[in-house]
């Protein structure tokens, strides 16, 4: 009896493709087909995993926006709805656009930003609170908000070990990085206010005083051999009296040292301009990381 002919073999599937499930696996991925060494791979491993933006000129302009825009939106709200209806909105605004923020697995510019500009609201209330609520000097409250800060940031160092905004990767430091934010956002609407109102310098001295101390960690990054994470706080929160200045330059009455624009057209400016630049962003953060998607932060 003869065997029967053998059937055709069917055709071998290739190699079944990997499911990338995480950014840090695509971003490994990535760079070891790229033939990039492991250190460049690790590298890109951690930019694609980073929760915060990288530090570049749209990061500054978007930084000064979002502080003149808390405090000028803070001001008309209370302005607007009286004090403890804006607190508690403000403080509302804050827990929601932080709890979206933190569910991000990475950098997603749209959340990041509207958690930024909650926490210059809420951060601005919970300093002018202090003073008009309860009655507490400005000096007090600005010692006592840079006192808080560097508690933070010490708290911060010492649990993980860096305060470099690069290696904000996981939840527990990117809670240590939004703690930090807050005080430096109350901080900062205390020192501005502390300048502004209490010496002859007036709101227009304050925000070319807090210009001129802003090249100072320029400088010292770029000429003078800073570390570069403490050249990135400082120049970090000297932003945000830089930017409450000129908010309140332009938007208190006449009266009162300002310009007299008028809170709610400063607001409203400032928040256009904050959503166009957030959206120029978002195209620019989205070119960056290609068709994988694991590119940088821009």
């Amino acid at each position: 009896m003869t065997a029967p002919a053998p059937r055709p073999s069917r055709l071998r599937a290739g190699p079944r493709p990997e499911i990338l499930s995480t950014p840090r696996e695509a971003a490994v991925t990535a760079g070891a087909g790229s033939g990039v060494g492991p250190a460049a791979t690790r590298s890109l491993a951690t930019t694609a995993l980073a929760r915060v933006p990288q530090v570049t000129a749209a990061f500054w302009v978007l930084k000064a926006l979002s502080t003149a825009l808390g405090e000028s939106t803070s001001d008309w709200s209370v302005q607007t709805l009286g004090p403890v209806p804006a607190v508690l909105a403000g403080m509302v605004l804050f827990v929601v656009a932080l709890a979206v923020q933190l569910r991000a697995r990475r950098y997603v510019p749209v959340r990041y930003w509207c958690a930024v500009v909650a926490v210059g609201v809420f951060g601005t209330m919970c300093a002018d609170v202090v003073h008009v609520g309860l009655g507490v000097p400005y000096a007090v409250s600005s010692t006592a908000y840079l006192a808080l800060l560097a508690a933070v940031l010490v708290v911060w160092r010492r649990t993980e070990g860096t305060l470099d905004v690069h290696e904000i990767t996981t939840t527990r430091r990117e809670l240590f990085y939004w703690a930090t934010v807050v005080a430096t956002f109350a901080a900062g609407t205390a020192v501005g206010d502390l300048v502004a109102t209490t010496t002859a310098l007036g709101y227009a001295g304050a925000v070319l005083l807090f210009a001129v101390l802003l090249t100072v960690p320029g400088f010292g990054y770029r000429i003078w051999a800073w570390n570069p994470v403490a050249a990135f706080w400082t120049a970090y929160v000297l932003t945000r009296p830089l930017g409450a200045s000129v908010a309140d330059l332009f938007g208190k009455p006449t009266s009162d040292g300002g310009l007299g624009v008028g809170q709610g057209v400063v607001t409203a400016t400032l928040a256009a301009a904050m959503v166009v630049g957030v959206a120029l962003h978002a195209r620019s953060v989205r070119a960056a990381r290609g068709p994988s998607g694991v590119g940088g932060t821009a």
